[in-house]
C-alpha cells in the first residue's frame, strides 16, 4: 500500500472528482458514510458524542457525520470551532444541511469562555484540523485541544489528529495536539502514523476506503509503502517436488562468543526454520559444544580462537553469509570482519556486534558489497549515522545511508523500516510489543539469512523476512501473551507464519 504525501492526496481527490466523476460534496458524503459505519458499530445507546468541527473540509466531514448520526437516531452535540471567518464551501454546505434539522443545536466556539464540559464517558470526535494544516496550532484552538486532552475522554480523530502534520515533524507542544484513541484516516495512511513519536497522538489507526480513483494511485510514484499480506505473499516461492537440501542453499552464520552462544543458537534455528537447506555456524571453540547440544541440525565451523571470531573460514561453499549475533568486538574480531567485507562475494546480512564494529570503522561502509543488508535497532543505527531528533530525521538518514552505499538498511522496531538502494522505503505491518525481548533481533537475522541462502534477492529477503518475523511474533503473542513472549517462541511459530501467509488463514 502506497503512502502518499498530503499534496498527492489532494491531487488524488481532485483527480477523482474530475474523472469518476463525482462532486466534491458527494465525495465528502462518501467519507462521512464510512465514518458513520465505523462509529455506529461501536456506539452504546447512551453514548454521548461530542463533535468538534473546524472551518475546513475536515470540519465538513464532522458536520456530515453529525447529520448521519441524527438521521439514524443517535444524539450528538456539535461544536463549530470558529478559528477563522472563512469556511470551505463543502463545510458550509454540510453546516446548512445539518441546520435543516431544527432540533440539532450547533454551538459556536469563539473563545475559551465557550469551551464545553467534557465528561469522562463522553466520545469526542476531532474534526478541527485536517491533513492540510501547515503551521503550529495557536490561540484559543490550541487551548481547546489542551482542554480536550486534559478531560481524557475517548477521542476519535477524523483523518489525522488535529495539530499533527502528516509529512513533517511536530511543531506544536505535545499537549496542543489531539491525543486520539482512534484515528480513522481516508484511503491511505499518513507517514506520521508510522513514526514512534506520534503514537501518543494517533492511537490505533485504521484506513477507511472512500473510492479515490485507482488510476491516480497506481500511477503516482512514492518513496514510502506499507508491506501488506498480499505483497508478502507474492514474494513467497513454491518448493518443487523433486528438490533436496542442496536446492535450498548453504548458509554460513558467523556468530557467538564465549559468553554469548545463545545468540548464535537462536539465529541458527531461525535460519533453518526459514527454509535454508544447509547451515554452517562459525563459532569460537568455547561455543561448539553448546551449539552441538542445543541444535544438532547445524554444522560447525570452528574458529582458531577459544573465545571469539578471529579468523575467516573458506567462503566458497556458501550462498549467503550472516554475521553479528553475539559476536563481540574484540580487536581480532574486527580484523576478521574487515577481511570478510573484502573477500565475500555472496549476499550478506549484518547484525548486532558486526554493526557496532562498522560504527567504529565507518570507512568500511564504502566497501560493503552492493545490497548488503544491515539490521540495526535505533541505537545501533544512530551509532552508524548520527543523532536524530525525530522519526522524519531518522528516515532521512536511513534513506541517505542506503542510497549512498547501495545497501539495504533495515531499522528494527514497531513498523520496522526497510530502505532499499533506490531510496524506496517499506514499513512493516506485523509484529507487537511482546517482541521487545532479548534475542528477537537474532531471530530476524537468521530468517533473512535463510531466505538469502535459498536464492531470494536481498531486497525480497529483507521484506519477506521482516514480515514473517513479525507475523510469527503475532502468532506467538496470541499463544503465550506479550509479556511472556521470548525469542524462541517466535521461531516456534515460523512454520505457522509460512502457512498463514500462503493460505491467508491461521
Amino acid at each position: 500500500m502506497k503512502i502518499l504525501s498530503t499534496d498527492q492526496i489532494r491531487l488524488a481527490d481532485q483527480y477523482t472528482i474530475e474523472n469518476e466523476p463525482i462532486a466534491s460534496i458527494d465525495l465528502m458524503e462518501r467519507a462521512a458514510t464510512e465514518l458513520f459505519g465505523w462509529i455506529r458499530q461501536r456506539l452504546n445507546p447512551d453514548s454521548r458524542v461530542m463533535i468538534f468541527a473546524g472551518m475546513g473540509n475536515n470540519g465538513g466531514d464532522g458536520l456530515a457525520l453529525a447529520r448521519l448520526l441524527f438521521e439514524q437516531g443517535h444524539q450528538s452535540t456539535v461544536y463549530l470551532v470558529k478559528y477563522t471567518s472563512n469556511m470551505s464551501a463543502d463545510c458550509a454546505e454540510n453546516l446548512s444541511r445539518l441546520q435543516e434539522y431544527t432540533t440539532v443545536k450547533v454551538h459556536e466556539i469563539l473563545s475559551e469562555e465557550d469551551f464545553p464540559e467534557i465528561g469522562n464517558h463522553s466520545i469526542v470526535v476531532d474534526a478541527i484540523f485536517g491533513s492540510g494544516l501547515n503551521k503550529a496550532v495557536s490561540g484559543f484552538t490550541a487551548e481547546l485541544i489542551r482542554w480536550i486532552n486534559d478531560a481524557d475522554p475517548l477521542v476519535i480523530a477524523i483523518d489525522i489528529p488535529s495539530g499533527l502534520f502528516a509529512d513533517q515533524p511536530l511543531k506544536s507542544p505535545k499537549d496542543q495536539v489531539i491525543h486520539a484513541d482512534y484515528t480513522l484516516t481516508f484511503q491511505l495512511p499518513k507517514l506520521a502514523f508510522l513514526l514512534p513519536e506520534n503514537d501518543l497522538f494517533v492511537g490505533r489507526w485504521e484506513v477507511l476506503p472512500i473510492g479515490l480513483h485507482p488510476d491516480f494511485i497506481n500511477q503516482t510514484e512514492t518513496e514510502n509503502q506499507l508491506i501488506l499480506p498480499e505483497q508478502a505473499r507474492g514474494l513467497l516461492r513454491n518448493r518443487p517436488k523433486f528438490s533436496h537440501k542442496g536446492t535450498y542453499g548453504h548458509a554460513l552464520l558467523i556468530a557467538g562468543s564465549e559468553t554469548k552462544t545463545g545468540a548464535a543458537i537462536l539465529a541458527s534455528r531461525a535460519c533453518l526454520r526459514a527454509g535454508a537447506g544447509l547451515l554452517h555456524v562459525h563459532l569460537p571453540a568455547a561455543s561448539v559444544v553448546p551449539m552441538q547440544t542445543a541444535f544438532p541440525e547445524a554444522m560447525i565451523s570452528r574458529d582458531a580462537s577459544k573465545s571469539c571470531f578471529s579468523r575467516l573460514p573458506d567462503l566458497s561453499p556458501y550462498q549467503a553469509v550472516g554475521v553479528g549475533p553475539g559476536l563481540g568486538t574484540d580487536t581480532s574480531t574486527a580484523a576478521a570482519l574487515k577481511l570478510l567485507i573484502q573477500e565475500c562475494k555472496v549476499p550478506m546480512v549484518f547484525d548486532a556486534d558486526a554493526l557496532n564494529l562498522l560504527a567504529e570503522n565507518k570507512t568500511w561502509l564504502a566497501f560493503l558489497p552492493p545490497n548488503t543488508i544491515l539490521t540495526p535497532h535505533p541505537k545501533e543505527f544512530e551509532r552508524l549515522t548520527s543523532a536524530f531528533d525525530n522519526g522524519f530525521e531518522r528516515l532521512g538518514l536511513q534513506r541517505k545511508l542506503a542510497m549512498r552505499h547501495k545497501i539495504i538498511v533495515l531499522v528494527k522496531g514497531a513498523h520496522t523500516t526497510i530502505c532499499l538502494p533506490d531510496g524506496k522505503c517499506y514499513f512493516n505491518t506485523t509484529g507487537n510489543p511482546g517482541m521487545a525481548t532479548a534475542g528477537s533481533g537474532d531471530v530476524l537475522t537468521g530468517i533473512i539469512l535463510g531466505l538469502l541462502a535459498q536464492g531470494y534477492s536481498p531486497a525480497k529477503a529483507a521484506l519477506l523476512g521482516v514480515y514473517l518475523h513479525g507475523l510469527a511474533g503475532d502468532l506467538a503473542a496470541e499463544k503465550s501473551g506479550m509479556e511472556s513472549l521470548i525469542a524462541s517462541d517466535i521461531i516456534a511459530q515460523l512454520g505457522q507464519a509460512f502457512n498463514y501467509l500462503r493460505s491467508g488463514t491461521k
